[in-house]
């Protein structure tokens, strides 16, 4: 291997972790623990900050690349959904970030906003009309992120499937994932980011 793979999580909530009750539950032990068992020797950096937006990814990438960056996951896009901000805008400070990244040579893997139509706390009555707003929104950002360079992981109607239908995957508080949900979620992002380290190791 080329050393050591300084890996950096961003983003909101599911990037750090909130319903888990382990550090090793979360996004990013799991994901490091993916790229270890791959071979890769991982210094493991957690950026991102529970109710994140868009609007707070600039700060976190500065952090990132200060830090030192090889492979970047961002997961972004719930807090904006909820906040109501306009598709084009999320889009593009996502594409901002992405492209600082790639600029200071990182692999770059983007987890889009999820339906939050599988969220009970959304009435039945709205809940195709809040799937279809998060689909649009995530297809706003997919554009963005290869626009910028970087690769949109397919976490998508599966995933989203396995949450509407298995309560046990949220938390207590019924919109995070529980540790079960995150491990899930690690399942679906892990092709994606072990494709990224292969990347920065060629």
């Amino acid at each position: 291997m080329n050393g050591l793979l300084r890996f950096r999580v961003l983003g909101d909530s599911l990037a750090a972790g909130v319903g888990c009750t382990r550090v090793e539950e979360t996004l990013g032990e799991r994901l490091a623990a993916v790229l270890r068992a791959e071979g890769h020797a991982v210094d493991l950096g957690v950026h991102a900050v529970s109710g994140a937006r868009s609007t707070g990814l600039d700060a976190q990438v500065r952090a990132a690349v200060r830090a030192g960056v090889d492979v970047a996951l961002i997961v972004i896009g719930a807090n904006d959904l909820t906040s109501f901000t306009p598709p084009a805008v999320g889009a593009r400070l996502l594409h901002d970030a992405v492209a600082g990244l790639r600029r200071a040579g990182a692999q770059v893997v983007v987890a889009t906003a999820p339906d939050l139509g599988v969220v009970s706390h959304v009435p039945p009555a709205y809940r195709a009309f809040v799937s279809q707003a998060s689909g649009l929104y995530a297809r706003a950002q997919a554009d963005a992120v290869v626009g910028a360079g970087g690769v949109v992981a397919a976490v998508g109607a599966e995933v989203s499937a396995r949450f509407a239908g298995e309560p046990a995957l949220f938390s207590a508080d019924r919109f995070h994932p529980s540790a079960a949900g995150y491990a899930v979620i690690a399942d679906a992002l892990a092709p994606s980011v072990r494709a990224a380290a292969h990347r920065w190791a060629a």
